[in-house]
């Protein structure tokens, strides 16, 4: 356990139960729980410990979102691990390249993308709102194995903020879901995801499992109060959360790219 004081243990646990909840519903926890941890955190932690700790906490609340999702909601799992383990592939060539790649240039294109999202969302109050009409096609599988998986994958490897509500878009759009569903078969994607940058973070030993472990706590009942909470009050409030979301992403990458 790092040395840090009881009260911001305290104040860690409760963000990663906020975390968890909004991740399940929409995704992008990790905008409030990774800003928490860097700045939670002592000032000589290295940032990769932050990382690797945010997914070792973010891991355990998705499965358990997931878990919740695919005991209540229709979801189609056999779809879902394709698309996670193309997200996997495309996560792991996105961090390849990020080495290489200045992020700077690509926020402003992620913050206009989202902005045109969120416009879309506001105009077109039925999107997401209306039940599949069916089973999914083998062309709509593969563009969502491209798009969500390959696509999305690659993203959360180069820049990451926002992957999961990336993920319930994309899919409500490919697989014609409502966004409940797609929520829930965002979170297995997410499971893939997470486990692969688990893995190499914990190979290089930038995990601080004490902490993690504890946190992790909070943000299973949080993910799980979350997806609880969607399956409940359906498609029009995950709507409303989803916009919510949007629009603290692009003010966290505004605040990145310009203030920071």
């Amino acid at each position: 356990m790092p040395d840090i004081s009881l009260t911001m243990i305290v104040l860690l646990c409760l963000a990663a139960l906020a975390a968890g909840w909004i991740d399940a519903v929409v995704g992008g926890g990790g905008l409030l729980l990774l800003p928490v941890l860097l700045l939670g955190l002592p000032s000589h932690t290295p940032a990769a410990h932050a990382l690797g700790t945010n997914k070792a906490v973010a891991i355990v609340g998705t499965t358990g979102a997931a878990v919740t999702y695919a005991r209540k909601a229709p979801v189609d799992v056999r779809t879902a691990v394709r698309i996670g383990l193309a997200a996997l592939a495309g996560s792991s060539a996105g961090a390849f390249f990020a080495a290489g790649m200045s992020t700077d240039v690509l926020k402003p294109v992620i913050m206009v993308v989202l902005l045109a999202v969120a416009a879309f969302v506001i105009l077109r109050p039925a999107f997401g709102t209306a039940p599949a009409t069916g089973p999914a096609t083998r062309r709509q599988i593969f563009a969502a194995i491209g798009l969500a998986g390959l696509g999305i994958g690659f993203y959360d490897g180069l820049i990451g903020p926002g992957t999961g509500t990336f993920l319930v878009l994309a899919l409500t759009a490919v697989l014609h879901l409502d966004l409940v569903s797609a929520s829930a078969t965002a979170k297995i994607v997410n499971c893939c995801t997470n486990a692969g940058a688990l893995a190499t973070f914990a190979w290089q030993g930038a995990v601080l499992w004490q902490l993690a472990a504890l946190m992790a706590v909070f943000n299973l009942a949080g993910g799980t109060l979350g997806a609880h909470t969607a399956l409940k009050k359906g498609s029009g409030f995950v709507r409303v959360v989803l916009l919510t979301v949007v629009f603290a992403l692009v003010a966290n990458l505004a605040y990145e790219q310009w203030l920071a």
